[in-house]
């Protein structure tokens, strides 16, 4: 036992004793507490990505600490089933960083844990790759496409994923240059089907598929629109990852491709993307980095290495 093991139980343990009421009214309790500011830039946050839940403090709307207390409360033995079953201990302190900034709004050691070391996604500790074929889904502009060449320089193919006209031309811009990139107009789903997508107000990247959107798109599973092996899957597609894993399904039961998922869209992605690639293919191991602010936890990435290609 260390003092992360201690850290992680002493929270689990508290979110676990105590009632649902108590759990809510802890967290409530500490934002009110907050600097205006603080509250404030949360708030908005939450107004412009609305993922999460509403909250209002001023008009006595805290729908996001509602959900994060259920979250907590009716999945805390998911966190730990996932806890033990993160491979390092920066992984570890990780999970007790966000669980903590989620029920005490505490924010250093999120600060702490922020990785600038290399870029988004392409850990050089965790990730070894040599002549990958690479699908990026949710290219956006092509930036993790070229950071993945960059880091790596050598690779066998890629395929871009991006459902937006516009932001689909500038990805056509971006990547011409480079050799076997091919790029794809559609969205990544559990199965072939035409799906309606919202476009976000602040930020393009933040487009994500709705029911009651504006605009269609067509969709497919990957398993069905790529036939040839796949070594290296990342997802980013605000929040719709475990139906685009589940169009994945045969090729990470038989190919095993290492995966780099974004985990952080919704209350639950977090615990059960890793238990949806565990019941798809049992041999995973796990890894968590952090590229977001230490407000609010985003930007938190899941990396799953089968144990083979380790």
């Amino acid at each position: 036992m260390n003092y992360v093991d201690n850290n992680f139980n002493w929270l689990t343990n508290e979110i676990k004793n105590k009632s649902f009421d108590e759990v809510f009214n802890h967290i409530k309790n500490k934002f009110d507490s907050l600097p205006i500011q603080f509250k404030d830039s949360i708030q908005k946050f939450l107004s412009d990505f609305p993922y999460w839940g509403k909250l209002d403090y001023k008009n006595n709307e805290y729908e996001e600490i509602k959900n994060k207390t259920i979250s907590l409360k009716e999945h805390i033995d998911d966190y730990k089933w996932l806890y033990n079953n993160l491979v390092d201990y920066r992984s570890k302190k990780l999970l007790f960083s966000i669980l903590y900034n989620l029920y005490d709004y505490n924010f250093n050691n999120l600060k702490d844990l922020m990785d600038n070391t290399y870029c988004h996604y392409f850990d050089l500790d965790i990730l070894k790759c040599e002549n990958e074929t690479f699908v990026d889904i949710g290219s956006y502009i092509g930036d993790t496409t070229i950071d993945f060449i960059n880091s790596y320089q050598n690779y066998n193919k890629i395929y871009c994923y991006e459902m937006t006209d516009d932001i689909f031309d500038t990805l056509l811009k971006n990547t011409s240059k480079y050799p076997n990139v091919e790029c794809k107009k559609k969205a990544i789903s559990d199965k072939s089907e035409i799906l309606k997508f919202n476009f976000s107000n602040i930020d393009a990247s933040a487009n994500k598929i709705d029911e009651n959107g504006n605009t269609l798109i067509e969709a497919v599973s990957l398993d069905d629109d790529i036939k040839e092996k796949v070594t290296l899957i990342k997802m980013d597609i605000e929040g719709y990852e475990q139906k685009a894993i589940i169009g994945a399904k045969r090729h990470i039961k038989e190919e095993h491709p290492k995966l780099l998922i974004s985990v952080y869209h919704n209350h639950e992605d977090l615990w059960k993307i890793p238990k949806i690639i565990e019941e798809i293919s049992p041999g995973y191991k796990f890894y968590l980095r952090y590229y977001g602010n230490y407000i609010f936890p985003t930007e938190i990435v899941l990396f799953g290495i089968y144990e083979k290609n380790k």
